[in-house]
């Protein structure tokens, strides 16, 4: 309607807009039309002619809803920036760096057969540990940069240290006949966990080389705690094993005709530590004699103080000859690349399950009733607790013979700078207690997994019920980790630890859980105060080069320098 006071005054009308016109307005544009400026009073005279020609209400209620139109027609055409869609629960960012990774094109497939709660599946265990989304907001791609530039994942200096075995000329001539030998058989079994295992084959490839004898493929036997049933060939691609070892030993699937009737000379106790003058000694003789020697318990029994052939031949089986199986290589592959298709990442190995408690002689922490569980079990079988059964258990605590919980762990991994968004690869058995032992590490560190979280559905089933495989599973992603951190010392944390250092001393955390416990207890010590010392006792445990010469005893296949490594390019060959 409009109001008039005299012939001197103009007309206001006021217009019903859509408020959707409005909105799609800017502010600006909405000024230049309904508050335009005074124009001086040249200006006016030159353009009332036009202004009186187009001042009808019905001109600019027709001009507001073309501009309005106008308006909503650009907005709608970038609705993609804002909006992206996607009928799954991931952006279409994610969608595409997914394919582009490569491991979600074997199962584009999925969504043919109708199963989008499947695909939802699909999608969201890959994508979920550094969503896009966040409360509805897009997030920047600040946290991911800032999470590698961390400090936390500095790498330490290698000190030019690569894989270097060049053999002797002596240990190549003494090559060509033991590997044509065909009259000497060395069998062995080999007990324990996969990682206990693979040390056993170690020790048995360099045992057959100091007979002179031809290696039958190991015998795995049955895992008594798990009940694993895998065979040498289920768990490492023994093609590969034989032929890098073609000539450094002959490795054959089973006994020939000839030796097959043979009755296998057995050894049991073989001592801890034993030497080649030794090994030749006691066995040489009856090899030749009988033909076939069968060899059990062979677990660190071998010395680790070896001639430097040897050591290297060690250092070619562990690190070379072996290579998982395929089928495992490929699921260890996929679940690391989705590990690191964000970032990096860091793997820990908690070592929490229920017999690892009960082993160490020491207590999860987690309540009175977990605590007498364990003390209850430890006094039904004392044969299980490992040594020192004299200790009680904050003896032990105190001298760093217990693993550390998962509190502990967090403030550690705090304390070393570790960032709040740092991925994080779980390794090992469910811990005692279940998700609750867990709640410290969780709560602080949200993007938390471990195989069963990363696998698609299906994945994993064709390797359930055989520890051995999910541990070289475990095994693999751990390897390919940024930083690689194990809560207690073990056969598998002694591998990665020395698979690191020869990949070119890659990040490995070495708690130093005697001297830092102490102060893990002084409530009193300052946050900032903690972090510094902490710090500062673990700046020399980080994977830095560590000679194996000031650390007599200890295995070539953990601290590979000197005797594989080396820093001069001049001796570079590694076969």
């Amino acid at each position: 309607m409009a109001k008039s006071k005299n012939n001197n005054t103009n007309k206001l009308s006021y217009i019903s807009v859509p408020s959707q016109i409005i909105n799609s307005l800017s502010s600006s544009s909405l000024q230049s039309l309904l508050l335009s400026p005074k124009k001086s009073s040249r200006s006016k005279n030159r353009y009332l002619s036009w202004f009186t020609n187009y001042r009808s209400p019905k001109f600019w209620v027709l001009f507001l809803f073309l501009f309005g139109f106008l308006g909503m027609l650009k907005l709608g055409f970038n609705l993609d920036p804002l909006i992206p869609y996607s009928p799954y629960p991931c952006t279409t960012t994610q969608l595409q760096n997914l394919v582009s990774n490569g491991y979600l094109k074997s199962h584009m497939a999925i969504a043919s057969n109708g199963e989008n709660s499947h695909q939802v599946e699909v999608f969201n265990s890959v994508s979920h540990s550094q969503p896009l989304i966040s409360n509805g907001n897009l997030k920047s791609e600040v946290d991911v940069e800032e999470a590698e530039k961390s400090e936390f994942w500095k790498q330490p200096d290698g000190l030019g240290y690569r894989p270097c075995l060049a053999l002797s000329n002596e240990y190549k001539k003494a090559s060509v006949g033991i590997v044509k030998d065909k009259t000497k058989y060395l069998i062995v079994v080999v007990s324990g966990g996969m990682n206990q295992q693979r040390n056993q084959i170690v020790d048995a490839v360099v045992i057959a080389r100091i007979l002179g004898a031809a290696l039958v493929v190991p015998i795995l036997q049955v895992n008594v705690i798990w009940g694993d049933e895998s065979e040498f060939s289920d768990i490492f691609d023994l093609e590969h094993f034989k032929k890098v070892l073609a000539n450094d030993v002959r490795i054959v699937s089973s006994l020939p005709s000839t030796h097959i009737m043979t009755r296998p000379v057995e050894e049991k106790r073989t001592p801890l530590h034993a030497s080649p003058n030794w090994i030749r000694s006691r066995y040489l003789k009856r090899i030749k004699r009988e033909g076939v020697l069968l060899l059990r318990g062979l677990d660190s029994r071998l010395s680790k103080d070896l001639p430097s052939d040897l050591q290297k031949l060690r250092c070619k089986v562990a690190f070379h000859a072996l290579r998982f199986a395929p089928p495992i290589l490929g699921i260890g592959n996929k679940l690391a690349e989705r590990m690191s298709s964000k970032g990096p990442y860091l793997a820990l190995h908690l070592r929490m399950e229920k017999d690892v408690w009960v082993r160490t002689g020491c207590l999860p922490g987690l309540s009175p009733e977990y605590d007498e569980i364990v003390n209850n079990e430890r006094i039904q079988r004392p044969e299980l607790l490992t040594g020192r059964s004299n200790m009680t258990y904050h003896e032990r605590k105190l001298a760093g013979l217990c693993p550390l919980n998962a509190l502990e762990v967090t403030r550690l991994l705090k304390a070393l700078g570790a960032p709040k968004n740092a991925r994080i690869y779980w390794a090992g058995g469910h811990p005692f207690g279940g998700k609750e032992a867990l709640l410290p590490l969780t709560g602080e560190f949200p993007h938390f997994y471990n195989k069963e979280d990363l696998a698609l559905p299906g994945e994993l089933e064709p390797f359930s019920n055989r520890a051995s495989v999910m541990a070289a599973i475990d095994y693999i992603v751990s390897e390919n980790s940024d930083v690689f951190m194990p809560s207690h010392g073990g056969n598998m944390g002694h591998a990665i630890q020395g698979y690191r250092a020869y990949a070119g001393h890659k990040k490995y955390i070495t708690p130093d859980k005697r001297h830092m416990l102490p102060y893990f207890l002084n409530s009193s010590l300052p946050e900032a105060e903690f972090n510094r010392i902490i710090k500062e006792l673990h700046k020399d445990s980080l994977g830095q080069p560590d000679l194996r010469t000031s650390r007599a005893g200890k295995d070539v296949t953990k601290y590979p320098v000197p005797e594989c490594m080396c820093n001069d390019s001049r001796t570079h060959s590694y076969l």
